[in-house]
């Protein structure tokens, strides 16, 4: 199945479910395709991350972001993303994403994954940050939440991002 119509489809469907709040977890059923197959048989490391990029608007439109940032003229960004895998889903395989926002900071928003098998065994497991970008840069959360009609309050960062995120400064620091 193409990833156009899985787009299309999850769009289709995130605007027939109950709205959330950031901070609510959301979960969607899902099944290894074809083209999600990598060479050792089992879903591609990469094909992963484009789910995980699905879920991303099912959250953005059941949160009203989506409605923001096409008013606002906002592009979600990825900042990074950081993803451990445990088991393999193999062809045909059903299995369910769990997705939330743990995590926020002044710009990024720091959100937890995790692949199940539909028995619950772990298969992958990460964080992803993301922000909104406008004309002059990132867009701070206190605007973005400010024009959800909430009050943007930090949220602490759990361990694994903080790691992640000194792990990020290393790498980059010889760019600096």
């Amino acid at each position: 199945m193409n990833l156009y119509f899985r787009l299309i489809f999850m769009i289709l469907r995130s605007f027939r479910s109950s709205p959330v709040l950031p901070g609510e977890w959301i979960e969607r059923k899902f099944r290894v395709w074809p083209g999600d197959i990598d060479i050792n048989g089992h879903m591609n490391n990469g094909r992963y991350l484009t789910v995980v990029d699905l879920m991303l608007m099912d959250y953005f439109i059941r949160i009203g972001f989506a409605r923001v940032m096409l008013r606002e003229k906002w592009r979600p960004m990825s900042g990074g993303t950081v993803i451990t895998y445990r088991k393999g889903l193999m062809p045909g395989q059903r299995y369910r994403l769990r997705f939330c926002l743990e995590g926020a900071d002044e710009a990024w928003n720091f959100m937890r994954f995790e692949f199940l098998r539909l028995d619950g065994t772990p298969c992958a497991a990460g964080y992803m940050k993301g922000a909104a970008v406008g004309r002059n840069g990132l867009i701070a959360n206190s605007e973005s939440y400010a024009k959800l009609g909430q009050v943007f309050e930090r949220r602490p960062l759990p361990p694994a991002v903080t790691h992640w995120l000194a792990a990020e400064r290393s790498v980059m620091e010889r760019f600096s």
